[in-house]
């Protein structure tokens, strides 16, 4: 029986980095918690679970700290440590508390990177381009010294090595992105919002580590999002209709850096994305359509096809194929992804699955997928070493 749905959400809308915003990132929690339960129908007295991420008033006790702000006392709370893989981590971690009894209603909040000032932790990471320049770390000793440094150049090395085995065809890595620009086009919330591109524009844009060029690369962006989960019994009860988690699956590869991994083809997403689906008793022919992460063009191809979209290698040809807009034969991003509405820090993995469950919902307005009761959902954390499936099913 499945225990826990998703029941309401909330985000705010992206935008462009350097637009300030008043609010603290605490504060950006209180207000999306706020929204997500009354867009549930629930209040804050109802909420027994927390899961948080991206406060940056305090470097520990996160849980405890959002819990105080906002005046409530939890049974089961957490931070979850996977990068950009965290709010799919949250929601699974989530479904797994409700499931065993420790919590009837679990929020789970990422308000984005707070502004005018940026956290410690992401001024370490700009400094030099690693997750830790800290004496002793692998990253210190080995990454730093020798150059493996930075996202574009290591999300590079997995292009090229795809490229080397089955070719990299950059009008259809371009048809990919045009066709998520689309759907951003149609998304008042996106960055993008009413900015299409062609396949021919993105294939032209400017190289910034070979292959991958400009318009293949996220677009960072401020904002927030939240969702609340909820049991089974109560989600029957909530506002509109709720997205049950039907499957979950984890893995964390023998890798940090992506230059020790094995196989540079082979992500963590083919093991945790079988656990997914076996887990909901379900396929990837049964999706309606899927909510991946999406940092780097390349990561969603590498994403779908470790999931079993496709067989292995045969990216190129699907994306040539097939139609990944809102309204065609294999619906991707339909919000426009992080690539078109943009990443607000942990909060972009977030929307992804906010968007999943306002597809289910029947809530998305002009970018609906018609008679949708099925998503597959991503998250991904570093180099494509830590990825979580979702599979979530309409009730």
């Amino acid at each position: 029986m499945i225990a826990a749905a998703i029941v309401g959400v909330a985000e705010f809308p992206a935008r462009r980095p350097e637009d300030a915003d008043p609010r603290s990132s605490l504060e950006g929690a209180a207000d999306l918690a706020r929204l997500a339960l009354a867009d549930a129908g629930l209040r804050l007295r109802d909420v027994d679970g927390l899961y948080v991420g991206g406060i940056h008033e305090s470097a520990m006790f996160l849980p405890s700290t959002v819990a105080e702000y906002l005046g409530i006392a939890v049974d089961h709370g957490g931070v979850v440590d996977l990068g950009g893989a965290n709010p799919a981590a949250m929601v699974a971690r989530a479904a797994a508390a409700i499931a065993v009894g420790d919590a009837r209603v679990v929020l789970c909040l990422t308000p984005g990177w707070p502004s005018p000032a940026a956290s410690p932790l992401r001024e370490e990471i700009v400094r030099f381009g690693a997750s830790s320049y800290r004496p002793g770390s692998p990253q210190a000793e080995f990454d730093i010294p020798y150059g493996h440094l930075g996202q574009n150049a290591l999300y590079a090395l997995i292009a090229r090595r795809y490229a080397a085995e089955h070719g990299y065809d950059g009008l259809a890595i371009g048809r990919l992105v045009s066709h998520l620009r689309d759907n951003a086009a149609a998304n008042p919330a996106a960055i993008f919002f009413g900015q299409p591109v062609t396949a021919e524009e993105v294939a032209a844009s400017p190289l910034i580590a070979d292959p991958i060029r400009r318009l293949e690369i996220v677009r960072p962006a401020r904002g927030g999002a939240a969702v609340v989960l909820a049991a089974s019994d109560l989600a029957w009860k909530c506002k509109g209709r709720a997205a049950f988690v039907a499957g979950w699956g984890e893995r964390l590869a023998p890798h940090k850096s992506p230059q020790y991994a094995p196989d540079l083809l082979a992500p963590p997403m083919i093991d945790a994305a079988r656990r997914a689906f076996d887990r909901a008793g379900l396929t990837p022919a049964d999706m309606d359509g899927a909510q991946v992460y999406d940092c780097y063009a390349i990561n969603v191809l590498l994403t779908l096809e470790g999931a079993g979209f496709w067989p292995r290698g045969e990216g190129m040809r699907f994306l040539k194929a097939h139609d990944m807009r809102w309204h065609g034969d294999f619906p991707v991003n339909t919000n426009g992804g992080q690539l078109g509405m943009g990443q607000a820090g942990l909060a972009g993995g977030m929307t992804h699955i906010v968007e999943a469950y306002r597809q289910i919902a029947g809530r998305a307005g002009d970018r609906q997928i018609p008679a949708c009761d099925t998503q597959f959902v991503s998250g991904n954390g570093g180099i494509m070493s830590e990825q979580i499936a979702l599979v979530l099913r309409g009730g």
